[in-house]
């Protein structure tokens, strides 16, 4: 067990405040001198000052959890992406502008619903197909010039998919037909190839099929200017066939939030394996892809390790929405963001959150109008302040409608979790909400095993977060979930 989790585990026992996770730590635990997590209550002062970087609101300290994630959303719907309209096929991962719309009947015409016949009337019917020994469908007919006479509806092969405006059936006929073919005018039903057979050059069905059947009728699926979706559904695959279906060719979207994520830490390997006191970065390799997946662009993942003037720099010339800083957030002699924070005069809006793993992350405004999320190093921890800070922020950026802004002053705004009752006893700290790997089994949720702040473990196999109220929960208790964006 290491320190931090000892302290925690302490803390638990009598009820006072523990550590856990330092603010510059990695997937093996590792952390330096000064970067463990304080607790909220022992960051009163440090190198930031008593109200860390300029124009800080002392409201911005040590919020409670559910008040962080509503405060982070606020901060994303103030700096809203812009609509653009964007080709099909650069869509994907967005969110729609605006509600998307039928732009024509879907079908758009009656077709068929399955191989087979089009059949005029009651049975039998006389065929008017070459491969039945009658006359060919394509052929004109007597008595005719052009085959004109409602006798000839179809092609050589009968009616295929993308044929135009085939000629009236007559009653008693039938025309082969493809699915997804044209019913032509006069079809009382199509009979699935399966129910017929041709014999004496009728075509005899084994039970009558019933009027319509096996049609699909112009609009059953929706009428020109139906609305489909509503404005800031993402943008998925079947969102993309629907809008082709429909007849779009470009959609309204909410442009992706540009990111970029910073690596703070001399410590960390990009690669092979830990030797010499340093450790592999668990980071860098993991938050861009968290940020894709939760709607943002990442346009770079940057290691600086623990150069203070790299960081202010990078902080004052970035041209991102959002940045992403992996540790350096507590109050040890490497940790830089707080003082890179003052210097540039942003404004924190979140600094601290009563939260276990990860209470030293933080958000911030920075004079560009970007923000700055900034993560402990822990990595669990870390995927904390994602879940807590980045994805309510995210996903206010890229909501399409005004309306979904969670209101000032709500502690919680709109922020509503799915729930599940949880399948094994969760102990919780005495103060402090805690999030905690867990998997989907049957109806609940089961917590897993490797949820300390420094480890990957659990969260590798989970499919959320469950949200355990200070004090803990028993078997069978529900709790909230943060689910993970690729569960």
């Amino acid at each position: 067990m290491s320190g931090d989790e000892l302290a925690d585990a302490l803390a638990l026992a009598d009820g006072r405040d523990g550590t856990r996770g330092g603010a510059r730590g990695t997937a093996h635990g590792g952390g330096r001198s000064g970067g463990h997590e304080p607790s909220p209550d022992s960051r009163e002062s440090g190198p930031q000052g008593p109200h860390g970087p300029q124009g800080s609101r002392d409201g911005a300290r040590h919020r409670d959890w559910p008040a962080a994630r509503a405060a982070a959303a606020r901060a994303g719907a103030g700096r809203r992406s812009e609509p653009a309209a964007v080709p099909l096929e650069e869509a994907l991962g967005h969110r729609l502008a605006a509600p998307l719309t039928a732009l024509t009947d879907l079908p758009a015409f009656d077709t068929s619903a399955m191989d087979g016949w089009a059949v005029s009337g009651p049975g039998p019917w006389e065929p008017l197909d070459p491969e039945d020994g009658t006359r060919d469908a394509g052929d004109t007919a007597p008595g005719t010039a052009d085959g004109t006479d409602g006798t000839a509806p179809g092609t050589r092969h009968g009616i295929l998919a993308g044929d135009d405006r085939p000629a009236p059936l007559p009653d008693g006929r039938a025309v082969r037909i493809a699915t997804g073919a044209r019913i032509p005018p006069g079809t009382t039903a199509v009979l699935r190839s399966e129910y017929g057979e041709v014999r004496d050059r009728r075509l005899r069905a084994n039970a009558a099929p019933q009027h319509g059947a096996d049609i699909r009728p112009r609009g059953q699926e929706c009428r020109a200017g139906d609305h489909l979706l509503p404005g800031g559904t993402p943008v998925t695959p079947a969102v993309l066939g629907l809008a082709a279906a429909a007849g779009w060719d470009e959609l309204p979207v909410v442009r992706r939030p540009r990111a970029e994520v910073l690596v703070l830490g001399d410590e960390l390997l990009a690669s092979g394996l830990p030797s010499g006191g340093r450790v592999r970065d668990a980071l860098g390799p993991m938050v861009g892809p968290w940020l894709t997946a939760l709607g943002a662009e990442v346009t770079a993942t940057r290691r600086l390790g623990d150069d203070a003037g790299a960081l202010y720099a990078a902080l004052g010339e970035t041209t991102a929405d959002l940045v992403v800083t992996t540790g350096g957030t507590a109050s040890g002699p490497v940790d830089h963001v707080h003082p890179a924070l003052r210097g540039l005069g942003a404004e924190l809006l979140v600094d601290g959150v009563r939260v276990r793993p990860g209470h030293p992350m933080l958000l911030a405004r920075l004079p560009s109008g970007a923000h700055l999320v900034g993560l402990p190093g822990n990595p669990l921890a870390a995927v904390s302040g994602l879940l807590t800070l980045a994805e309510p922020l995210l996903r206010a950026a890229t909501a399409a409608e005004p309306s979904a802004r969670p209101p000032a002053g709500s502690p919680a705004g709109r922020d509503t979790l799915p729930t599940a009752a949880l399948l094994g006893e969760v102990q919780g700290h005495p103060r402090d909400t805690r999030l905690v790997p867990v998997v989907q089994d049957g109806g609940g949720v089961r917590p897993l095993r490797f949820s300390g702040p420094a480890m990957l473990r659990g969260i590798a196999a989970a499919t959320a977060l469950a949200v355990v109220p200070p004090g803990g929960a028993a078997t069978g208790a529900g709790v909230h979930l943060l689910r993970l964006p690729w569960a």
